[in-house]
């Protein structure tokens, strides 16, 4: 009886070509590690190639490898350009609109008017004082002539004037002169607060300066 060779069973030995079939796995698996790992790098996925079109090559070179993580460090993903393109920051005053020259300078001018016009007042003439002022108290400007006399008399528009016999003092003569005291504390060097305190005065006493006058001219006082 001869002896024939044992059949080798199909599972055992590697079948033909197995090599070509495990090829694409192993370079599929790599690219799925590779890919882990960009991600995590860089935070940007990496997508394998489609089945059937062909894989990708797994193995980065050095230079891209130090360009991923150079990216990664600095937070860019454009290159410069990009950085170039980003819009600049615009804050609040940058968006805010440009002051009108105009509006400006009519600020200015009123503020500074505001703080001197007391100055102006108290440095003018007497009589322009008593003519600003007469409307304030509720005068026309028809009254001025009547205090105009009244008062020529009683001071010659003096502020510095003294009675040293009854002790009345300033423009309207009040007797005592500190009674002026209730309109500022510089009613002894100050035209502006004799004026206002002479009008209130008349206003309260004889209700105008004309009714001041006419009282003046009959008992020479008022």
């Amino acid at each position: 009886m001869s002896k024939h060779a044992k059949p080798v069973p199909k599972h055992r030995g590697a079948p033909k070509h197995a090599h070509l079939k495990e090829a694409p796995r192993r370079a599929a698996r790599n690219v799925v590690v590779l890919s882990s790992v960009a991600l995590a790098v860089t935070g940007v996925s990496v997508t394998a190639g489609v089945a059937g079109q062909g894989v990708p090559d797994p193995t980065p070179s050095a230079a891209d490898a130090a360009a991923d993580v150079a990216d990664a460090a600095t937070g860019s993903t454009g290159g410069g350009a990009a950085t170039a393109e980003r819009a600049p920051v615009i804050s609040r005053d940058d968006r805010r609109p440009q002051a009108d020259p105009t509006k400006t300078a009519a600020l200015a001018e009123s503020s500074t008017s505001a703080l001197t016009d007391a100055r102006k007042l108290s440095e003018s003439d007497p009589r322009d004082i008593a003519r600003a002022l007469l409307r304030e108290f509720g005068f026309s400007s028809d009254q001025f002539g009547c205090l105009d006399s009244l008062w020529t008399r009683e001071s010659g528009w003096r502020w510095n004037a003294d009675n040293p016999s009854s002790s009345a003092y300033g423009i309207p003569q009040a007797l005592p002169g500190s009674k002026m005291s209730s309109a500022g504390a510089d009613w002894a060097t100050n035209p502006a607060t004799q004026i206002r305190w002479g009008l209130g005065y008349i206003r309260d006493r004889y209700g105008s300066p004309c009714s001041a006058w006419g009282h003046s001219e009959s008992h020479n006082w008022y």
